[in-house]
């Protein structure tokens, strides 16, 4: 596949990545709060209303996620500068390259799993209270027990790379001084490809 490089006086990822990644950035983090704050709550059409729009959020996800990936594979992100490749440890290159292709395949996992879990335990997802999606598996109560902690453990994982990832972001801000949070900033008015 012959996938185009960026030009090479881009700085900064182009206004469709950024768009994707802030909106499954937000999506991901409004979702598994949704997720902690309803498993909490008693039994109560309050909390099924919530387990509705986390069934449709994670959908969403998914498929924001699939976007997300085959706008990845067929555009490539504008290169570091000399001076950022410069300061940054072969370790640090290796984490960042580890910790994005870690949350990519959670972006999968974590609502593959919870639709999985969610037929096997005989609820079907109904998008948006319209489309009732197909079973991901059977209705089996015994397979929906061992499915439901991989839903919580996948998307415990996948918050934990997104702080990590925030948190590098951050230090790459506040303590290099270099400019590689502006590359994903929505309100930048540098060059964008």
């Amino acid at each position: 596949m012959n996938v185009p490089s960026a030009p090479s006086n881009a700085s900064r990822y182009g206004g469709m990545a950024i768009a994707l990644h802030w909106l499954l950035a937000m999506g991901i983090v409004g979702t598994f709060a949704v997720g902690i704050y309803m498993h909490e709550l008693p039994m109560s059409p309050q909390r099924l209303k919530l387990y509705s729009w986390h069934k449709w959020a994670g959908v969403c996800i998914l498929l924001l996620s699939v976007w997300r990936l085959v706008w990845r594979l067929t555009h490539r992100p504008p290169p570091l500068s000399a001076a950022m490749q410069a300061a940054m440890p072969a370790w640090q290159r290796a984490a960042h390259h580890g910790v994005h292709h870690a949350m990519y395949l959670l972006f999968f996992a974590v609502p593959l799993v919870g639709w999985a879990y969610s037929s096997a335990a005989g609820f079907p997802v109904v998008l948006f209270g319209l489309w009732q999606l197909p079973d991901f598996v059977p209705v089996d109560k015994a397979l929906a027990e061992l499915i439901k902690p991989w839903h919580q453990i996948t998307a415990m994982a996948l918050m934990a790379l997104v702080l990590m990832h925030v948190g590098a972001a951050l230090k790459h801000h506040w303590i290099d001084r270099d400019d590689l949070l502006q590359r994903m900033n929505p309100f930048s008015s540098a060059s964008r490809r």
